[in-house]
């Protein structure tokens, strides 16, 4: 408690405190997850972020594990490579009882795990005593639950809120409950075995006795509900974990695995592919979905899961039809501008929670992104060329039309040919691309563009759409409808290339602004526009060399904006950090163009992110500042981790350094001049699947040749390597 400063009402944490800690530790199972610090701990301080949430509700807003007046001594604490439980090694401080008797610090050591499922977080401490003697450990738990909406957390104020109702104790629990505006009640319960010795409202104490060399358990189990609470006993940790760990293990288990000789890559790989099995959710719409991040966007981002969905293709294609099905049942139907909706158009964001309930905010389901509906013709093209599964494709066909007919229709706002966004809704969001913060579009001096924007990108994604919607079209019998789009297609090519490239900046301009003026600044948008191919070779090159120049390239990655541009900032959100699935697009497009040194230049970078931050887990984004020896990069305060496209991003790394792509139809399996980072000398895919076949393949490194071996083949299918 030394730690801990009040002045004028306000907290503050010494910075020499372990409660200074900026370390958290991330648990999800379906709609809830929880923010906890290392030891365990949901405490009120730093960010303010720490929490147990369901849905969009933060029902637990503090548990604080203590010994007597003390915290426990921190050991160590980690998520498992699994991400399933959160683990922390505790030990006791020096403690003088009541009765003057002192217990030695390091006497007692507690193993703290924890894990969510179905709405609730079991927790487990066992208790040893290293002592040759019995002793007695005061511990106790402080709690309270705030039940804030995430937007309140995010800081928005609003004018009225719900009503928390008086709390209810017995021997063993306590029962908080909130009467929302939404006329929702909400309960969390937190429920103690054995018995404590004291509780009230806010805090329990326990003294626990354990005879020398043995072992006591102590067990806490919180359930969020809505409505009232089910008339039987909460369980505890031993009671679900074992139910538990075979559904979550399948999960982590499907798809291609892979594998590698570094066993610090594995890390990566491992922690990546478990995240993305977290933040995949059972959605109510009949389909999984993977969640953007969290904190602040558990939810439903229409760009967020369709980018993910493409990264990780190769390896799962299930994920992809999961976020086609679901986005198909969110696509817009009417127009309505306070949704920033048109017809046909993809999903932005699917709220929930109470204050998107009461319409305090207007995204329940919000419409305010210029890229989904482009982004959705294209995973769907993919996922049809790596399954073959025309069947399905067929079903959502519909679909596809309707979001060919939004871009045409809507997307062209002034009508010369190109895409542009402008908000319609008053709360909505003035940019629309990914880069969607108020100040990331602007002209050489700073100057924010006014609308309507034309995104440089969204250009190459549109084109990229049409080709791919075109190949649906063939497959599928529409043969003259697959001929105009391909026409279509290369026209728009032509004009894009005679407006959008620019012979000083030598590169695309990021954008057009709403007078047709080019917004002539260096941007990592240019780079998204190889993976589409609508530039040509040369032009792809002078990219790319733009992309690595030392005014974009980091050491650690290529950033948002170069660092000559006025708006250069490498704390910004987007005008100069660097985002990790921003790099893989443009990676898979060095790979589309055989720029392959390129290619692992960004590759090898991320590697060196994932070796220095916590847990393997590279986040959302980090700062652009440049590499310093000796030092890791530096991390955005309040980026989101675990992130999906964060996390999908090796996968995509390693399909542009592999060259790979899979013809679900011929079931065919190609790598195009395949290379490896240096720090990988042999590589093993093994069940990738082609159509019904599956196949294991081994990658072995000579130097900067790349040897390919078939080592096991199921089904009919014909690997092609071309150097």
């Amino acid at each position: 408690m030394e730690d801990i400063l009040q002045l004028n009402d306000q907290t503050y944490i010494r910075a020499s405190s372990k409660l200074a800690d900026p370390r958290v530790r991330v648990l999800k199972y379906g709609e809830v997850f929880g923010i906890f610090d290392v030891f365990g701990d949901i405490k009120p301080f730093g960010l303010g972020t720490q929490g147990l949430y369901s849905g969009a509700t933060r029902f637990l807003s503090r548990m604080e594990l203590r010994m007597g007046s003390h915290y426990p001594v921190f050991l160590s604490s980690t998520i498992t490579n699994d991400d399933m439980l959160l683990t922390a090694d505790l030990s006791n401080p020096v403690i003088v009882h009541p009765n003057g008797q002192k217990l030695k610090h390091s006497t007692f050591h507690i193993f703290r795990s924890k894990f969510l499922t179905e709405d609730s977080c079991y927790e487990e401490l066992q208790i040893t005593n290293f002592c040759n003697n019995a002793c007695h450990l005061p511990l106790g738990f402080l709690f309270n639950a705030d039940f804030m909406d995430m937007f309140e957390i995010r800081g928005i104020e609003r004018k009225k809120r719900g009503v928390i109702l008086p709390i209810e104790y017995n021997e063993n629990s306590v029962i908080f409950t909130y009467k929302g505006l939404d006329n929702l009640t909400r309960k969390c319960r937190i429920y103690f075995h054995p018995t404590p010795m004291e509780i009230t409202e806010k805090e329990c104490k326990f003294i626990i006795a354990v005879p020398p060399k043995q072992q006591v358990k102590v067990f806490v189990t919180v359930n969020c509900f809505e409505g009232e609470i089910p008339d039987r006993l909460p369980e505890l940790f031993t009671d679900v974990f074992p139910r538990f760990v075979p559904a979550y293990k399948e999960q982590i288990t499907s798809g291609c695995q892979v594998q590698a000789s570094s066993e610090r890559f594995n890390s990566w790989l491992e922690r990546s592919k478990a995240d993305i099995a977290l933040m995949t959710t059972k959605t109510s719409l009949g389909a999984s979905y993977p969640y953007a991040g969290i904190p602040w966007f558990n939810t439903i981002f229409g760009r967020d899961g369709i980018i993910t969905a493409m990264q990780y293709l190769w390896i799962d294609p299930n994920l992809a039809r999961g976020v086609l099905n679901c986005l198909v049942k969110l696509q817009a139907q009417e127009d309505n501008p306070h949704e920033d909706a048109e017809p046909g158009k993809i999903l932005h964001e699917f709220r929930k929670g109470e204050m998107v309930d009461t319409g305090e905010i207007p995204f329940k389901r919000y419409y305010g992104s210029v890229d989904s509906t482009p982004l959705f013709i294209i995973l769907a093209g993919y996922y049809l060329e790596v399954t073959a599964d025309k069947e399905f494709i067929e079903s959502i066909w519909p679909s596809i039309q309707a979001a060919l007919t939004w871009i045409d229709k809507y997307g062209d706002l002034d009508g010369d040919g190109f895409i542009e966004y402008q908000k319609r809704s008053e709360s909505g969001l003035k940019n629309q691309g990914w880069k969607d913060s108020f100040d990331s579009i602007s002209h050489v001096g700073g100057v924010l563009a006014e609308g309507p924007i034309a995104l440089a990108e969204v250009q190459s994604y549109v084109y990229e759409a049409k080709i791919q919607a075109a190949k649906m079209a063939k497959r599928l019998g529409a043969l003259d409808f697959s001929s105009k789009l391909l026409l279509d297609a290369e026209a728009f090519k032509t004009k894009f290339l005679a407006k959008f490239w620019d012979a000083n900046l030598d590169c695309l301009v990021m954008a057009l602004d709403g007078k047709k003026n080019s917004c002539n600044v260096l941007s990592s948008n240019a780079g998204h526009c190889l993976f589409s191919g609508i530039v040509n070779q040369e032009q792809a090159e002078k990219i790319a060399q733009k992309m690595l120049s030392e005014e974009m390239f980091s050491g650690w990655g290529i950033r948002t904006l170069s660092t000559k541009e006025s708006r250069y900032n490498p704390m910004s959100y987007h005008n100069g950090s660097i985002w990790p699935h921003d790099n893989s697009l443009i990676a898979e497009g060095f790979a589309r163009y055989s720029l392959k040194e390129e290619v692992l230049q960004v590759t090898e970078a991320f590697f060196d992110v994932s070796v220095a931050v916590d847990l393997y887990r590279v986040p959302e984004l980090f700062c652009g500042f440049p590499r310093r020896q000796s030092q890791g990069p530096t991390l955005y305060p309040v980026a989101c981790s675990p992130q999906a496209w964060a996390a999908a991003s090796v996968f995509l790394f390693l399909k542009a350094c592999l060259g790979l792509s899979i013809d679900g139809f011929e079931n065919r399996l190609t790598f195009h001049h395949p290379v490896l980072p240096w720090f990988i000398n042999e590589l093993w895919l093994k069940n990738l699947q082609v159509n019904e076949a599956s196949v294991d393949i081994l990658f072995r490194r000579h130097g900067q040749e790349v040897s390919v071996y078939v080592e096991k083949r199921t089904g009919k299918v014909d690997v092609n390597v071309l150097k």
